[in-house]
């Protein structure tokens, strides 16, 4: 039996379909709206990021004074962990030598040369009408300043022959002296002539097209290459063996060391002068060692071989970025060989870092983190001048709380 659809009835189905579909796209609208919201915040973000790395990201700025208003009540409890307003005990800062009195300035006035350390001339200035007829009773005083050139100087080296004469020897043998010991065979120079290169080139900056020049007034002719090939074969001696006896001192005797890398660009060496060569990125470490060494070492590609090679056999503490080539000095070998495994120093700068951009997200839990790790960076800045000792006590007793609290 057929039943009939009513009209109305037929027109509130129809009615229904098309609100939920209406109501569909209206879901999609919105889901569309919230993805396009989202895409756009994370655009504008990363843009804000973006400017500041370009403008003040070395700096890193960020308002102290508005932190502190933010985070006091947590400021004063973390104040209250470390003593942070506790003075620093009195036995743990050294005693300065008392001071010798000082002298009084002169307000005018000559200088006193005499108080200088410099080889002095005497000249007597006689007087030729009443020298020998008129008793002296002393010297009138006085001093000037005068330069005395410092010139080359030929060394002529004479090296004995002797002659061996044997009786039936038509032609009796000779033998001549050993030549002395040199620090370069063969050439021109000698060892104090090499010092006053070195100095004049490397502390006082003086150009080698320079001293080639200062040194042709004086009569001797030395172009810049040979200069410069001498300065090449000094630093190769010097690296073979007051250098490596250096790094080897410090490596056996230091605590931690801390390195970082910096890329420069390197000239190519001289080849085909019609096809044109880019210059190639090279690398420099700077090492210091306790404070006490600084080294400067240059690989062509900064590679985890190159930096395992550069600290072989030390197993102290180091402290460098978070590059991946760092990475080989902290994890032992592949046989499991932990013999040259050494202890991670991580930097809370480089670790602060992240905490600044996640800051710029308007991150409350990253604003925490630099209000926090402003505390122990204002440690560190009372502690020094401080005996190692006395910084390590206070670190402990000041520092190590503040930093459990970090970590919870």
């Amino acid at each position: 039996m057929a039943v009939q659809t009513s009209e109305p009835s037929r027109e509130l189905s129809l009615a229904h379909a098309r609100i939920a579909a209406l109501e569909a796209d209206l879901l999609a609208a919105k889901s569309e709206r919230d993805t396009l919201r989202t895409a756009y915040s994370a655009v504008k973000l990363e843009l804000e990021l973006m400017k500041k790395r370009l403008f003040i990201a070395k700096a890193e700025r960020v308002d102290v004074a508005q932190l502190e208003l933010e985070f006091a009540a947590k400021l004063a409890e973390l104040d209250a962990l470390s003593k942070r307003l506790d003075p620093i005990p009195e036995e743990l800062v050294p005693a300065t030598p008392s001071s010798p009195p000082k002298k009084e300035k002169k307000t005018g006035g000559r200088r006193d040369l005499r108080e200088l350390d410099l080889p002095e001339d005497t000249v007597v200035v006689l007087d030729a009408a009443l020298e020998g007829k008129v008793p002296r009773s002393g010297f009138e005083v006085s001093y000037k300043l005068m330069w005395r050139r410092g010139s080359m100087v030929r060394v002529r080296t004479m090296r004995v022959k002797y002659r061996d004469e044997v009786e039936g020897l038509v032609s009796p043998k000779t033998y001549t002296a050993e030549m002395p010991p040199e620090m370069l065979p063969g050439s021109l120079t000698t060892p104090s002539l090499l010092a006053h290169l070195a100095i004049e080139k490397y502390l006082n900056g003086m150009p080698l097209h320079r001293l080639e020049m200062s040194w042709a007034r004086d009569g001797v002719t030395i172009d810049r290459g040979t200069m410069s090939r001498w300065l090449g074969q000094v630093g190769a001696v010097l690296n073979e063996t007051i250098l490596a006896a250096a790094k080897a001192y410090a490596l056996k005797t230091t605590f931690c060391i801390a390195t970082d890398a910096t890329g420069v660009l390197v000239q190519p060496l001289r080849g085909d002068l019609k096809k044109k060569q880019p210059c190639r990125r090279g690398h420099f470490f700077v090492e210091l060692f306790d404070k006490q060494h600084v080294f400067f070492e240059y690989v062509a590609k900064e590679t985890s071989a190159a930096v395992k090679d550069f600290f072989k056999g030390f197993t102290g503490h180091i402290q460098a970025d978070a590059k991946s080539v760092y990475d080989v000095l902290f994890r032992p070998a592949a046989d499991g060989d932990e013999e040259d495994v050494c202890t991670e120093v991580a930097c809370w700068s480089h670790a602060r870092r992240k905490y600044w951009e996640a800051a710029i997200a308007h991150c409350a839990v990253a604003r925490e983190a630099l209000v926090r790790i402003q505390r122990l960076f204002e440690n560190e800045e009372k502690f020094k001048g401080l005996p190692a000792e006395a910084i390590a006590q206070l670190r402990n007793e000041r520092t190590r709380p503040l930093l459990e609290a970090f970590f919870a």
